[in-house]
């Protein structure tokens, strides 16, 4: 009873302490350092600052400035308005993630890295009016979980797809040279669908077609074709979506291999590979040839004679000079005039080296005629 009624006297104590403890934590720490002329964000800031304004200064943002930015983890708002920056990193203001606020209109920004807002969960406005922007991937707007406003007002910009930004309320996109082509034609259903508002509406014109100057991005008339090519294009990211959320399962690897196998154009690789075959395989076919090709005449040579038929053996008999009967009766000549003789007769015999090679000759039939 009397630990109830300890609790109770002391409830409305422990309450104010802790009211007092989240209001001293949101206390707000205001720095202004605009017009300084600073090249560099000054480090001798208090580390518990929650507001920083380094607008009308010459600041680049270069690898200096990002470690410098990485000690004020406590920043809900980063003015950076009318500087010297032209390119914002990676990484940028990773370690920022209390920021609701960044601005950074009227530099020269003309490169946005991919991965320049990571770690900006908590940003709720984002400011890049008045630069050099002329594209955009609306992948670098995925770390930006909670972001509600993006402005883009006064760039480059001529076409811009639609970002994954399921929370933004606010876009800002008049005083860019949109090209309302069918490319353009996504981000028109987009603003017409979702719950964005498109402040500026009837000044966010188009610049290209000529045709077109008269109306705004947001009502301009697209042709039958553009619309076909938004179904197709609709069709597609869902399918790329639904391979994404499965990824990790072995169905999604082979829908993978199976997509790719249809709608992308084999390589080339391949035939490449099938031509050095064929040209090496060839190459050795015909220096083979080349070798073989003086033994395989030889040996077919030596093939070259056959068994003569009777009638066949009769005929030559008959009509060979080296017959008995046919020979010219030549008297007294002596055995050399012979030779000489027999060696003209025989001139149209081929050269022999002595050696007999026809293996046709039965050595049996010639012991018998011995």
């Amino acid at each position: 009873m009397k630990f109830t009624c300890i609790t109770v006297l002391f409830w409305p104590f422990s309450m104010l302490l802790l009211l007092d403890k989240s209001q001293t934590s949101k206390i707000e720490v205001k720095c202004n350092f605009t017009e300084k002329d600073y090249s560099l964000i000054p480090v001798g800031i208090n580390n518990n600052v929650t507001i920083l304004d380094l607008s009308y200064n010459k600041i680049t943002l270069n690898v200096t400035d990002t470690r410098v930015l990485q000690k004020y983890f406590l920043l809900t708002e980063l003015y950076l308005i009318q500087n010297n920056i032209t390119i914002l990193h990676n990484s940028s203001f990773s370690n920022l993630s209390n920021l609701e606020i960044l601005n950074i209109c009227r530099n020269s920004i003309y490169v946005i890295q991919q991965d320049a807002f990571v770690g900006l969960n908590k940003l709720k406005q984002l400011h890049l009016c008045q630069n050099k922007i002329l594209q955009l991937n609306p992948d670098m707007f995925m770390p930006l979980n909670n972001l509600k406003l993006l402005n883009l007002q006064g760039n480059l910009i001529s076409y811009f797809d639609v970002p994954q930004l399921f929370h933004l309320e606010l876009i800002i996109l008049y005083g860019n040279p949109w090209n309302c082509t069918c490319s353009l034609f996504n981000l028109q259903n987009w603003l017409k669908t979702s719950n964005v508002i498109l402040e500026n509406e009837n000044i966010t014109m188009c610049s290209y077609p000529h045709s077109l100057k008269c109306y705004n991005i947001k009502t301009v008339p697209y042709m039958a074709e553009c619309y076909s090519k938004f179904a197709s294009s609709i069709t597609e990211d869902l399918y790329v979506h639904f391979q994404s959320i499965s990824n990790s399962t072995f169905n999604s690897s082979l829908n993978n291999f199976t997509r790719n196998s249809e709608h992308e154009p084999l390589g080339k690789s391949w035939v490449f590979l099938v031509g050095v075959v064929v040209t090496a395989l060839m190459t050795s076919l015909l220096i083979l040839t080349a070798i073989k090709c003086p033994i395989w005449y030889n040996f077919l040579l030596s093939y070259n004679h056959r068994r003569l038929e009777e009638h066949e053996a009769e005929t030559y008999e008959d009509g060979f000079p080296g017959n008995s009967n046919s020979l010219p009766q030549i008297g007294d000549i002596n055995s050399e005039d012979t030779t000489v003789i027999f060696e003209q007769l025989h001139s149209f015999v081929a050269e022999d080296d002595g050696f007999i090679e026809d293996k046709y000759i039965d050595t049996h039939e010639l012991c018998e005629e011995n």
